[in-house]
């Protein structure tokens, strides 16, 4: 199981520090009485420990909202999820696309679903604050949005494979692409087969971009729902899929509260880019290797988007919410008691985070998105 959420008390929008700390301990998810997170798998496990509060940096670090706690909700797990208090039970986003999806239709109102899951179509308005996004605002940027894509940690995305030969620790991009186009069945004389994560995985659609693939082809469950991202244990001998190096590094580092890679034996993280893996060091003390993840198409910024009227006031539209200056807080980058902050100190979010295996965004500016919500 990912780190769950645990209810406290805590004093002020920010931060709960002191020198010591225990771990956060694995409960049910209950509803919130703040804020709520849900989407990408990549990004669930450094928010589960920033929400529920850890020491991982070698000071106690947790963030609040006025003294509330926020309910971040785990990509995978039971169908249905409840929020908030009173809330509808609706089915769990599961990926950095549903959670954005879900964001916009608790803005909207519009029934929410998500393909597979069997959990009926009902109205969320309300339901969720922050998504939680492993991609970009791409195409949908806009100056006039409506959605805000905070950045939050700087990742990578490589590929995870099982078996193979030495070869395959470097397999290029253009052996990926036809890989994943089907036109490349063997590495180094060894069977090859694709793999990919579930449809709404930001972690999918960010590494068939990087390496060019619009249709997959030969990969058995392309448009499967359920295949979780970041999880080694889906691996069969001689399958490769992609895999964020963040989520790499803080499982291999026994911080994410899951480790799927030490439950699949045989399996190794590879690097397309040719002279930079995508981490050093040896577990549980991996650190994300800078030159990677700087590398213009593999290595990515990864997101928390909110409601932009929200956390702007200076943006207005006809129907826009009210200002809400604790949310505005939560995802302000150059406050040290923020979720997008990202300074090094032991006592802020940003070192909790270089934990879990992410860098500095390339910048902290944020992106609107969306002109109609």
């Amino acid at each position: 199981m990912k780190l769950k959420k645990i209810a406290a008390l805590g004093a002020a929008v920010g931060l709960l520090l002191s020198g010591v700390g225990l771990a956060s301990t694995a409960s049910a998810e209950p509803v919130s009485n703040s804020y709520v997170a849900v989407g990408s798998d990549t990004l669930q496990d450094a928010m589960n420990a920033l929400t529920n509060g850890t020491s991982a940096s070698g000071s106690y670090v947790r963030v609040l909202a006025d003294g509330q706690t926020i309910g971040n909700f785990d990509a995978f797990g039971s169908a249905a999820i409840q929020t908030k208090s009173s809330g509808p039970f609706f089915a769990r986003p599961n990926g950095s696309g549903a959670g954005r999806d879900a964001l916009r239709r608790s803005i909207d109102g519009n029934p929410w679903s998500v393909s597979g899951n069997t959990t009926p179509a009902r109205s969320i308005t309300g339901q969720v604050d922050i998504a939680r996004t492993s991609s970009g605002a791409g195409t949908n940027a806009n100056a006039a949005g409506r959605l805000l894509y905070v950045p939050f940690g700087r990742d990578a995305v490589a590929y995870a494979y099982k078996g193979g030969t030495a070869a395959w620790a470097n397999i290029t991009a253009a052996q990926l692409k036809g890989i994943y186009e089907g036109t490349i069945t063997s590495i180094d004389g060894v069977t090859v087969k694709p793999r990919l994560p579930q449809t709404a995985s930001g972690t999918r659609s960010f590494f068939l971009g990087a390496i060019a693939v619009t249709n997959p082809a030969g990969v058995a469950d392309a448009s499967n729902t359920t295949v979780p991202e970041n999880d080694a244990t889906v691996l069969g001998e001689g399958e490769i899929i992609p895999f964020s190096a963040a989520s790499w590094v803080a499982q291999a580092n026994n911080v994410s509260g899951v480790n799927t890679i030490a439950a699949a034996t045989g399996v190794s993280m590879g690097s397309p880019i040719a002279g930079a893996a995508p981490f050093t060091g040896t577990a549980p003390s991996l650190v994300p290797n800078s030159a990677f993840y700087a590398n213009t198409t593999f290595g990515r910024d990864t997101f928390l988007i909110v409601e932009r009227a929200r956390v702007q006031s200076t943006f207005t539209y006809t129907g826009a919410p009210a200002y809400d200056p604790t949310l505005a807080g939560l995802v302000n980058s150059s406050s040290l008691t923020s979720l997008t902050n990202f300074s090094l100190s032991p006592l802020a979010p940003g070192s909790v985070k270089r934990k879990f295996g992410f860098l500095a965004p390339s910048s902290t500016t944020p992106v609107a998105a969306y002109a109609q919500g």
